[in-house]
């Protein structure tokens, strides 16, 4: 979403390697089951689009901070990233994901390596579960490490502590919330649902890593207020986007089988949108029928389609990126494109 020149790009890859190196270096002091796990953590964080730590530097840029004279800048944008590694890491053992692009997962290596082993099926899940919570855990260390420990001054140093502690607190009531939603006896409203993904994905990949290059750049805290809430209604519209890409993107889009949230049975605005047409008994029918095969899916897209759903949620997504330019128009140039630019992003993704 964000392009970066290839040198940029080049030292925000460095600079997570750097701190994965780091915690590799130190592991492999300890024991050999240690050193596995962190390497099995370094796995997960490679191969992403590096889009979190690529708008701290774009923030930061936008905001006329100066390279060369931060050398804070690159831990910090690769805090993000560690942070949005351990949040996955965990999202995988909440949800029992064993895969993760085609290829095991930490908990899913560390399941696979027990069963090699011997170990029963039983036995194998709980080293696994157990191998995700530690590595998790240790990504989420190392992402509050980096930042604690940037060269920058001391009231610097906890402004960039308190936006980090304010992701983590958040996305932890969005996962929970999510979880919640998924297992409750009745279907949640859509407003909840809403919020849910506002808490799971706006803070910690959007506000946050903005919130970070703009303070590190000595943005104005008007402006960057301004942003933050401007970049916020970006990341809503973003997770509400993916729900969408979820339930009527190609496979292209979605990076699975098309309709994967119907299969799983998701619970997202889109399906409480739908719940509350007056097709109401037709869509829990196709809903209920959606797991079984492609043309239950395909005839559930049909059915959320003809309630009038998308058109309320893609609605939706348009209200919020207006709501997000109009904001964006009162700040200088640099960030107020920058801004425009997500939400450009964001309304081409729409399925």
């Amino acid at each position: 979403m964000i392009a970066l020149a290839s040198d940029t790009a080049d030292r925000i890859d460095e600079a997570v390697e750097a701190s994965l190196a780091a915690l590799a270096a130190r592991a492999a002091l300890r024991a050999p089951h240690l050193d596995e796990l962190v390497t099995a953590a370094r796995r997960a964080a490679s191969g992403g689009k590096r889009f979190r730590p690529a708008l701290t530097i774009a923030a930061f840029d936008a905001f006329g901070g100066t390279r060369d004279d931060t050398p804070e800048l690159w831990p910090v944008a690769a805090a993000f990233e560690l942070l949005h590694t351990a949040f996955v890491i965990h999202d995988d053992l909440i949800d029992r994901d064993l895969e993760r692009r085609g290829a095991p997962n930490v908990g899913g290596e560390f399941r696979q390596r027990a069963l090699d082993r011997g170990a029963t099926a039983q036995a194998a899940a709980e080293l696994g579960d157990a191998a995700a919570v530690l590595a998790g855990d240790l990504l989420l260390a190392e992402a509050v490490r980096l930042v604690a420990m940037a060269p920058t001054d001391p009231d610097r140093r906890d402004s960039l502590l308190g936006i980090l502690d304010e992701a983590v607190l958040v996305s932890a009531a969005g996962e929970l919330a999510d979880v919640e939603h998924a297992v409750a006896e009745r279907p949640s409203p859509a407003a909840q649902l809403v919020a849910t993904a506002h808490d799971k994905t706006a803070v910690y990949s959007f506000a946050a890593p903005l919130a970070a290059g703009a303070v590190l750049a000595g943005a104005d805290d008007s402006d960057r207020a301004i942003a933050v809430s401007a970049v916020s209604s970006i990341g809503l519209a973003f997770q509400l986007v993916d729900d969408l890409i979820g339930t009527f993107g190609t496979r292209t889009q979605a990076g699975r089988a098309p309709g994967a949230d119907l299969r799983a049975r998701k619970q997202t605005a889109l399906i409480a949108f739908a719940r509350a047409s007056a097709q109401q008994a037709t869509v829990d029918e196709a809903l209920e029928r959606a797991p079984t095969g492609p043309v239950a899916v395909r005839r559930a897209q049909r059915v959320l389609q003809h309630s009038g759903a998308r058109d309320r949620l893609v609605g939706l997504v348009g209200e919020l990126l207006r709501d997000a330019r109009t904001a964006a128009s009162g700040l200088p140039v640099a960030p107020r494109d920058l801004l425009h630019a997500l939400a450009d992003r964001v309304q081409e993704r729409i399925p």
